[in-house]
């Protein structure tokens, strides 16, 4: 009994000492409140409010705006059906960006966060007072439930966090994400991006006593944890969102000053033409204007010219997307690089920005235009070594020619670039026979059909169709409705379609949707060319794994050096600035974030700009 009762007593010592000591390793854990990709965040722990926010801004009235195509669901998680535009205003994040730093985030639901230096896990904090819409404290378990539901109904989650194995709770309001990997510095970063769902709503019972599915579409409004709720919906048509007046986040330091319409209402409208007659006609009051024959030639107007709409260029140091002509690689005609390069130099970019854009666009030259992140001259330094080790496996230009678009200062430029295109056409195995490029061994004639949602680009892609005629390529334009476009999208049912691949500062795991082998067979991908290709799985491997900005730029330089020169897809155009147009009925700050316009998060209604103009219409 008495060795028995010593065991015991050392038994309970040593348990007591192991627990202090987790203790303590817990409480010497490094902490952050915020998390940045490239460099410190700009703001301390102890911030009271972002600089780009007004935080006195007035609470209330509405703000009108519109979508393109329709919509059937509330959930935004499942890949069946449309999602309506604004739903992710419902859920809150464990982490929320700042608008004004690039790839930096501040906690949200999550008051603090805290990794290894290997980056094999991430941990996360809770807050306290982290509520959602029913009065439900958020707890660690729907943090575990969020990320394995949404995983599982979610192709493109369940890629973007193929990483993130596992999540289990602990602490009380602790929640650790286990990786099967180390070294990846934008894992913590991404988990923090994690919608937040509330467990009991999604496993319990609707209001006819169905089982909810977040696999299922549903036009039940969701419950969320957000600054906003689902006020009325008319599927197809437009949905209205409300703001919570008590909403358990309004006054922490990273949301003061936003959120301040009381409602938000997304008219639906099939096209933009429609959208922007019905912004003209005073339905509308807040239009982003993505048409340059819009924007020079269709506001001269009364409302425009009395000063009842403004009007604003704003300047965004952000990256500009690659938007581009996207040739289907799973199809035959377009595997052979020299096909894709002949369509480049068939396009007319010059022509166009001339007669179509008037003049208010650049070239995409990169795919990670406008940062440091684009490759530049010819390689050197750290970005050289990358590429040598792929010696043989990518395109020789690479490493002896700087790559650059083709350009059509004149009709003799074009002719020039078309007798190119021809002999590339010709060496890749295609003739042209009674007027039209026919395929040497199979017989089969060419022939593109250009995939469009929007009647806008019927403009554009007719003279480019002419240009591809002189080829002897017969090409058609089909413009569909925004669901079909979406399922053929998804099921890689086209030849060409235009494609927009958005980037970040601090570019990472979204790589391997855009670019990578896995997702070039995997339905709802963005990998729309069909890239499967193990050099550019290596390079996009050294950006997931970079251990410094320097190996990140050196990496990013690379692999956009290998996708210019491997000639995937024909790229468009960008403008260095966001056109908007408003009735002037609302405020903004002074100071606008550097990274966003983020007009329905910090702009406000002003009630009396609001009056003057109703008396000023009326």
């Amino acid at each position: 009994m008495t060795l028995n009762r010593f065991a015991c007593t050392l038994l309970c010592a040593l348990t007591a000492a192991l627990a202090g000591q987790l203790r303590a390793d817990a409480d010497e854990r490094r902490w952050h409140h915020a998390l940045s990709l490239v460099g410190t965040p700009k703001f301390s722990a102890d911030f009271q409010r972002f600089d780009y926010v007004n935080p006195e801004a007035p609470k209330g009235g509405s703000v009108r705006m519109h979508a393109i195509g329709t919509f059937d669901s509330l959930n935004q998680f499942t890949i069946k059906g449309n999602a309506a535009a604004g739903i992710g205003l419902v859920h809150d994040t464990l982490m929320t960006e700042s608008q004004d730093e690039p790839s930096t985030e501040y906690g949200l639901i999550a008051e603090a966060v805290t990794y290894p230096e290997d980056f094999s896990s991430v941990t996360f904090r809770l807050r306290q007072e982290a509520r959602f819409h029913d009065g439900e404290p958020v707890k660690p378990e729907d943090i575990i439930y969020s990320l394995d539901a949404i995983k599982n109904v979610s192709p493109n989650y369940a890629f973007y966090y193929k990483n993130v194995v596992r999540a289990e709770k602990t602490g009380e309001r602790e929640v650790t994400f286990r990786f099967d990997v180390k070294g990846n510095r934008e894992l913590p970063q991404i988990v923090g991006q994690l919608p937040v769902l509330p467990k009991h709503y999604w496993t319990g019972k609707d209001a006819s006593g169905q089982s909810r599915d977040l696999a299922k579409t549903t036009l039940e409004p969701v419950l969320g944890s957000g600054a906003y709720r689902v006020k009325e919906v008319q599927a197809g048509r437009y949905i209205v969102y409300e703001r919570v007046p008590d909403y358990w986040g309004k006054d922490l330091p990273a949301t003061k000053g936003q959120w301040n319409f009381d409602e938000v209402r997304i008219e639906y409208f099939r096209d933009t033409t429609v959208a922007f007659e019905a912004f003209k006609a005073g339905q509308i009051d807040y239009y982003q204007d993505s048409s340059s024959k819009n924007w020079a030639t269709a506001y001269d107007i009364k409302a425009v010219q009395a000063g009842w709409i403004k009007r604003e260029e704003i300047k965004l140091d952000t990256p500009a997307p690659m938007q581009a002509f996207v040739p289907n690689m799973r199809r035959a005609k377009f595997a052979d690089a020299r096909v894709r390069r002949a369509f480049n130099l068939a396009f007319d970019f010059e022509a166009s920005n001339e007669r179509l854009f008037y003049g208010q666009y650049k070239r995409v030259s990169s795919y990670f235009e406008n940062t440091e992140l684009a490759a530049q001259g010819l390689p050197q330094g750290r970005e050289l070594e990358i590429l040598s080790e792929l010696k043989g496996q990518i395109p020789e230009e690479v490493f002896a020619q700087e790559y650059r678009n083709p350009i059509n200062p004149d009709q003799g430029a074009l002719r020039k670039n078309l007798r190119e295109a021809a002999n590339l056409l010709k060496q890749a195995g295609w003739t042209i026979r009674d007027g039209a490029l026919t395929n040497d061994k199979s017989g089969e004639k060419f022939t593109a059909e250009f995939l469009l949602v929007s009647p806008l680009f019927e403009r554009i892609v007719n003279p480019y169709a002419q240009n591809l005629k002189r080829l002897g390529i017969e090409s058609t334009i089909r413009i569909v409705d925004s669901s079909q476009y979406r399922q053929r999208l998804d099921s890689f049912d086209f030849d060409v379609v235009v494609g927009v691949f958005p980037q970040s500062h601090s570019p990472g795991n979204e790589q391997r949707d855009f670019w990578g082998s896995d997702a070039a067979g995997r339905e709802g991908s963005r990998n729309l060319a069909g890239i499967k290709d193990p050099a550019v799985d290596k390079l996009i491997d050294r950006i997931i794994f970079a251990t410094s900005r320097e190996e990140l730029v050196a990496a990013c330089r690379a692999l956009d050096r290998v996708l210019l020169w491997s000639h995937y897809v024909i790229p468009q155009w960008f403008s260095p600035f966001a056109r908007i147009a408003y009735w002037d009925r609302f405020g903004h700050p002074e100071k606008l974030p550097s990274q966003a316009v983020a007009f329905s998060q910090i702009w406000w209604y002003d009630a009396a700009k609001a009056a003057k103009l109703s008396a000023a219409v009326n």
